[in-house]
């Protein structure tokens, strides 16, 4: 299920967490509220803005160190393969079906799946290869990479709100700069990655409930399932709300095949 955790991913995640807790330790060294709550005795605020970083942080671990849905072997594929019966079970349809076979690890491709030159593996349900956790985003992590992205945003947000409560007043540039340069740059870094992740976490939700991937959207010129189609059809899209709760709710492997050719009916 996990990848080897001192993979090529290593400093990036090393730098991740680093920088996450660098982060949160400024806002508590600062007379920042999360400060003055705990200088208080009220710890229910502090508490619970810790326990959100780290399960910030144990989202992160598990989606960058999770299998996304390695295409293995063609004996791992064969239940998902698109066999004869299951093609006398479904409509006749204008649409042809061509199996494809990758040329980088030889093995049988299912509907939806690419090869992943930087993994150096074929991923179901490919979406995209992300840098920041050092994985491809497939089949099996996609709905954890939406949910870190959700928690990451309110950490974010919370934490620029704490950083922007502990500037202190002073009466020049120079004296300002001086006594919040800390804060200052850690302010920056997340109002930045809070730009990021907000329009990452938009655009997969959109591309969710139009069940479609970063890939299919980004080339949909090259892919061969959906040259045929109109510019604005798809054909595994089922309506936002199933879209919806098919990728949240729904688990197990899709046999995509099947939805692609059932032309309107229920999703499989």
């Amino acid at each position: 299920m996990f990848k080897n955790v001192f993979g090529s991913g290593f400093l990036v995640r090393t730098a991740h967490v680093i920088l996450t807790w660098v982060i949160t330790l400024i806002l508590f060294l600062h007379d920042t509220d999360l400060r003055k709550k705990e200088e208080s005795g009220d710890l229910f605020q502090p508490v619970l803005f810790v326990l959100l970083v780290l399960v910030s942080v144990l989202l992160y671990f598990a989606v960058s160190l999770m299998d996304p849905g390695f295409v293995l072997s063609e004996d791992s594929d064969a239940k998902f393969s698109f066999n004869e019966e299951q093609h006398g079970m479904i409509i006749p349809s204008a649409k042809s079906l061509r199996q494809r076979r990758c040329v980088h690890c030889m093995v049988q491709q299912p509907m939806r799946a690419k090869h992943c030159q930087t993994c150096q593996h074929c991923v179901r349900r490919y979406d995209h290869h992300c840098p920041w956790i050092e994985n491809c985003v497939g089949e099996r992590n996609h709905r954890w990479f939406v949910l870190y992205l959700a928690v990451q945003l309110l950490v974010l947000v919370w934490g620029l709100h704490m950083a922007w409560s502990g500037f202190i007043y002073a009466p020049g540039w120079e004296q300002w700069l001086r006594s919040n340069c800390f804060l200052l740059a850690a302010s920056s870094v997340v109002a930045v990655f809070s730009v990021v992740v907000v329009l990452l976490l938009g655009s997969h939700l959109y591309l969710v409930s139009l069940n479609a991937t970063t890939w299919e959207f980004m080339s949909r010129h090259r892919i061969s399932y959906l040259k045929h189609c109109g510019a604005d059809e798809n054909p595994f899209d089922r309506g936002t709300l199933r879209n919806l709760w098919s990728f949240f709710c729904v688990w197990g492997p899709v046999v995509w095949e099947q939805a692609y050719f059932a032309e309107g009916s229920d999703p499989v």
